[in-house]
């Protein structure tokens, strides 16, 4: 049986410090974005934030889905 996506991603909170911190980083990204979003006007620094912060946050989400593709291929691996 092929776990999915959200219970790999449970067990590699629990085992992986690196993606334990990618989701930490990720959620501070998101929170600062949520704080941004309550100006009404935003400087030019804080729009160049923004788009830095999204930009990051696709590089984060990239890597931990790298990291759920890895960990579903071990298991496979060992189970083939």
């Amino acid at each position: 049986m092929e776990l999915a996506d959200p219970e790999i991603r449970t067990i590699l909170l629990g085992e992986c410090d690196e993606f334990l911190g990618l989701v930490r980083q990720h959620a501070g990204f998101e929170s600062r974005l949520e704080e941004l979003a309550q100006k009404p006007t935003p400087t030019e620094e804080e729009w160049i934030e923004e788009i830095q912060l999204k930009k990051h946050k696709l590089v984060l989400k990239d890597q931990m889905a790298t990291l759920i593709r890895d960990y579903r291929r071990e298991k496979l691996a060992v189970t083939h």
